[in-house]
């Protein structure tokens, strides 16, 4: 399937802004299952000052906002075409070793919640396990904008039993790493059935299986990732892989408004 997205991020100050700098993982990279035919970041109130790829193998490009600012307007943009694989991303590339995706990072650790949870999953093999893990959150948690807080851990969205895609996928990477599995936090941009416009990316998992490598979970929708997802960053929380994270100087009174749109070509 091929995906026209566009991503725009705007801030808006009531003060000027003195210094600022942010980093973006909003960039798209071809990989065995998805093609990147074009993709562009163009910035207002700002500049772009170089990129590279982190340890996780993100795109990460580093923005510095003009002094004086008191707008800041970026938006990425492109075309991804992307094959049906099933979930399955495939062996692991590195740079970072497969052994550093069992860490436990404050937000995925697996407490009382978490353990009492992989009681409840069954499964005749990994592969299995792992879907059986995938279906267990999603009834575990149900889906709710607005009912959590972005530092939320795994066991704060069992303990309210609600939550969006991110708290989906941090109980999901403690019940996994838990079990064993190497897991990684992953977002990305997912084509809705009903609609074009988004105010967010999405967020899922994946778990590594001996012989197939890295598969995709998405516990919010309970399915494996298809040709409507876009993988954008890894991480092993979703600080690692978070679109935007920065600092600066001034610039107080911050608005900030996000315009996605994801469409079949």
């Amino acid at each position: 399937m091929r995906l026209r997205i566009s991503h725009t991020t705007r801030y808006r100050f009531d003060e000027p802004v003195g210094f600022g700098l942010q980093q973006l993982r909003k960039t798209p990279k071809s990989s065995h299952n998805q093609q990147v035919e074009a993709w562009a970041t163009t910035i207002s109130g700002g500049r772009k000052e170089l990129s590279f790829t982190d340890h996780h193998n993100n795109v990460v490009e580093l923005i510095g906002l003009d002094r004086g600012a008191t707008t800041l307007e970026v938006t990425s943009e492109g075309i991804v075409e992307v094959a049906q694989t099933h979930g399955v991303v495939g062996p692991h590339a590195g740079p970072a070793p497969l052994w550093l995706y069992r860490t436990v990072t404050p937000r995925t650790e697996a407490k009382a919640g978490v353990r009492a949870l992989l009681r409840r999953v069954e499964g005749g093999n990994d592969l299995a396990r792992l879907h059986g893990l995938m279906q267990v959150v999603h009834d575990a948690v149900v889906y709710e904008t607005g009912a959590s807080q972005p530092d939320w851990s795994a066991e704060d969205a069992l303990s309210a039993g609600r939550g969006v895609c991110q708290d989906h996928s941090h109980v999901f990477l403690a019940a996994a790493r838990e079990m064993g599995f190497p897991a990684r936090y992953v977002s990305g941009y997912l084509m809705l059935d009903d609609r074009v416009a988004q105010d967010a990316m999405h967020a899922w998992a994946e778990a590594h299986v001996d012989g197939l490598g890295w598969v995709s979970f998405d516990a919010a929708n309970c399915v494996s990732a298809d040709t409507r997802y876009v993988r954008v960053a890894t991480g092993l929380d979703y600080a690692q892989a978070a679109p935007v994270i920065g600092m600066r100087t001034g610039g107080a009174g911050e608005a900030l408004s996000v315009q996605i749109e994801v469409a079949q070509q």
